[in-house]
């Protein structure tokens, strides 16, 4: 290790600040509302300012100083307000000029009560920060809720909790489980009443059902607080429109049950995935159901979200992008437009058998997009049902597959020819159908291919 971070708690202490322009700006912000006691001199030049004092420090100005940051051009004078700032006992930083420092200043990731830096001694502070913007992503914003939480708890536990292991397999579990996700989610009483739970029943831990949708495929789609259940997760059960590169976010060691479907091929029935959940989460482990696009856009997420409730287990949804969102984006078409269409609907193609159908009537006027879900198998039946209720046959259809992944395939024509193009080209799901004037909009590239029906 070439570089040690220290934590230094600020409230009382004094900082300096020296210098004008936007370096020390930024380096006076890192402390607003940090209970410091911030100085900055911005020197004689400055405009007056409530903010800074316009004069350079003196000697007696550096006396008590904490830190002090120095950001001029001129390396003569910054060079001489460093061992000014030494003189009088403080650890100084000079902004780009790491030989002149005795500290650098981390790419920070500030939650309030808990903050992470990120450094690199100073050699590349851009490459720090953006490890700093990977790292964040990865923390919910309500983290400081679960430290403060954590802070008014520390006496009691440390009363009841006597042993250190035992101490710490509390705190596990609690930054882990139910008590973590309540917090970050603004629900600190609930929280708090779950970790006093937890501190007298250790043996029991609650577990937690998240139904989470994965998006259509590219895991850089994938929501924050999707990626984050996806690394908390100690199980997770996902169908087959989850792809590898999606799973390999997630934990390396949870375990993971595959339980997806194809049509006319269900490998798991849906009584017993709810079943697994619920026996999952009542042994007290955090499960992720994962579904495609988003759970409650035609991937039974309100059947399931039913079932764990009524058993009484928590429930997180996470929503997804859903495929007519994130295919139709990857593939260059707006689902709306001004001139061309004024509304979007999203249908499934595949119906419970001895179901109805989508009332084609309704949906077959001009100007309005369709985005047709689980159409593949279907597609002659939604090209008859559509032109039968009076769309016209030229109307432009696009059909996506693989939306957003690497091998996204994208093929254009009308919507008389729909079922032919889906049969010729061999089109496999997952896909969707879009049949609409913006289809027209479909785009091109080295990874898609147009061809007229």
């Amino acid at each position: 290790m070439r570089v040690f971070l220290a934590s230094i708690p600020l409230p009382g202490t004094s900082i300096v600040v020296i210098g004008a322009g936007d370096a020390a700006a930024a380096k006076a912000r890192l402390f607003d509302g940090s209970g410091a006691k911030l100085r900055w001199f911005a020197g004689p030049a400055a405009e007056p300012d409530e903010a800074w004092i316009t004069r350079w420090p003196e000697a007696e100005d550096l006396c008590g100083a904490r830190l002090v940051f120095i950001a001029l051009p001129d390396p003569t004078q910054s060079a001489f307000f460093a061992g000014l700032g030494r003189t009088s006992g403080a650890q100084v930083n000079v902004v780009d000029q790491p030989g002149l420092s005795d500290f650098h200043t981390p790419a920070l990731i500030d939650r309030d009560g808990v903050v992470v830096g990120i450094a690199t001694g100073g050699v590349a502070p851009v490459l720090a920060r953006e490890v700093r913007a990977r790292v964040e992503a990865a923390l919910p914003q309500g983290l400081d809720r679960l430290a403060r939480l954590a802070e008014g708890l520390r006496e009691t536990v440390m009363a009841t909790l006597p042993d250190f292991m035992a101490r710490r397999r509390f705190w596990e579990a609690a930054f882990r489980g139910a008590p973590r996700d309540l917090a970050v989610e603004g629900r600190t009483a609930e929280a708090r009443r779950e970790m006093l739970r937890l501190l007298n029943r250790p043996e029991q831990p609650k577990g937690v059902v998240h139904l989470v949708g994965a998006g259509p495929g590219d895991p850089e789609l994938l929501t924050l607080k999707a990626l984050r259940a996806l690394q908390d997760a100690d199980l997770i059960i996902h169908d087959r429109l989850a792809p590898p590169a999606v799973l390999d976010r997630a934990r390396r060691d949870a375990r993971r049950i595959y339980v997806g479907k194809r049509r006319g091929e269900h490998s798991v029935p849906q009584e017993q995935i709810a079943e697994l959940m619920i026996a999952e989460a009542k042994a007290g482990h955090r499960v992720v159901r994962l579904k495609g696009g988003d759970p409650f856009v035609f991937g039974r997420g309100g059947e399931e979200l039913e079932a764990v409730r009524a058993a009484g287990i928590d429930v997180i949804v996470v929503p997804g992008i859903t495929a007519a969102l994130g295919c139709a984006a990857a593939a260059g078409i707006p689902l709306t437009h001004r001139d061309q269409a004024q509304a979007v609907s999203f249908v499934t193609a595949e119906t419970r058998p001895g179901g109805a159908g989508p009332d084609w009537t309704s949906l077959a006027v001009p100007n309005h997009t369709l985005a047709v879900y689980m159409g593949v198998a279907g597609a002659a039946a939604v090209q008859a049902g559509l032109i039968a209720a009076g769309r016209a046959p030229d109307t432009p259809v696009a059909v996506i597959e693989n939306g957003s992944r690497p091998d996204q395939r994208v093929l254009t024509g009308r919507l008389d020819g729909l079922a032919r193009l889906v049969a010729r080209e061999k089109v496999i799901s997952p896909a969707l159908l879009i049949v609409g004037e913006v289809a027209a909009w479909a785009r091109s590239s080295a990874t898609e291919q147009e061809v007229a029906a």
